[in-house]
């Protein structure tokens, strides 16, 4: 970790403290601890968002940080086929590979800083499992996988696969060259990310080198949220102290604030955060299991079309 760097941070594009005279810096309401749990074929994830009330999440609906593990060979694990309907879903890899595909035609591998971006809107099914050769191998896997919700006008459109490679995320840097700034979707200071979003978000991960302090505008609109992947530090300006494996939620604002404690972990240098933001939907949510939606009736018609065929059939090669 990290799977996409650079030498010399101080060669990237800088992004400015916001000027104090205008800038509001963003309280943070708490900080929750993400328990453990197993998902797919059995593979380790910590739920990043579990205990935090759907008002500090909208328009996100769930994340799992995926690992990190070191399987030993003939013990990676991925998901089944399985439907989606009603949100998108967003792997973004650190370590490992994920070959995906789904019946609309989707798919492909990604690998370390890779991310794959699927919207399943009126609904599909699709896979998600480690590489015969990866397998075979064994080693390290690493990643995120986040639920982005679709509002009701948008949760039956076309699905659409989005094939993100590493090398095309828009890298940044803080004044003093502290951190590095991977922004996959959104925007920060008017440099945007290549992921296109039908709900308005932003989605950066950061590493933030020890002692150095990160202060970056954010849009008043949106929520903002901190999950660290890995080492210590604290978040907001009144310096909260936070650690891997836990995720803080800012109030309203025009910026946050998070730091790197001077001194980790020697297999944990930096400070690993993902820091998220969105524009609230604002609308009802009814979710169970692969089907995120606005009402009950929704849901029970999304079960019916799965159970009836009409998400789609597992392609013959793959059966």
């Amino acid at each position: 970790m990290p799977a996409v760097t650079v030498e010399s941070p101080l060669t990237l594009p800088r992004v400015p403290v916001p000027d104090a005279a205008t800038d509001t810096p963003r309280p943070v309401l708490g900080v929750t601890n993400a328990p453990s749990g197993l998902e797919g074929e059995g593979f380790p994830v910590r739920r990043a968002f579990s205990g935090v009330h759907m008002r500090h999440l909208d328009p996100f609906i769930m994340m799992d940080q995926m690992g990190e593990v070191d399987y030993a060979p003939g013990e990676p694990k991925g998901t089944p086929w399985h439907p989606h309907r009603g949100f998108e879903t967003v792997t973004y890899l650190i370590d490992g590979q994920f070959d995906h595909q789904d019946s609309a035609g989707g798919g492909g591998k990604i690998g370390p800083g890779d991310t794959q971006w699927m919207t399943a809107g009126s609904g599909l099914l699709h896979i998600e499992a480690p590489p015969e050769s990866l397998v075979m191998s064994g080693g390290l896997f690493h990643g995120l996988q986040l639920w982005v919700n679709l509002p009701a006008k948008d949760k039956m459109i076309q699905p659409r696969y989005q094939d993100i490679k590493g090398g095309n995320i828009k890298l940044l840097t803080t004044p003093d060259g502290g951190a590095v700034l991977r922004v996959i979707a959104g925007e920060v200071d008017g440099h945007h990310g290549p992921g296109m979003t039908h709900t308005p978000i932003t989605f950066i991960h950061a590493t933030v080198s020890p002692g150095a302090e990160v202060t970056l505008p954010w849009n008043p609109s949106y929520n903002a949220l901190a999950y660290v992947l890995s080492g210590r530090g604290t978040v907001g300006t009144a310096h909260r102290p936070i650690k891997d494996g836990q995720l803080a939620v800012y109030g309203k604002g025009s910026s946050i604030t998070l730091a790197a404690a001077a001194e980790q972990e020697v297999n944990k240098p930096d400070l690993e955060v993902v820091l998220l933001g969105g524009l609230p939907i604002g609308e009802p949510v009814a979710h169970y299991g692969p089907f995120v939606m606005n009402t009950q009736a929704e849901l029970q018609q999304a079960f019916a079309d799965f159970q009836a065929g009409r998400l789609g059939v597992v392609p013959a090669d793959r059966i």
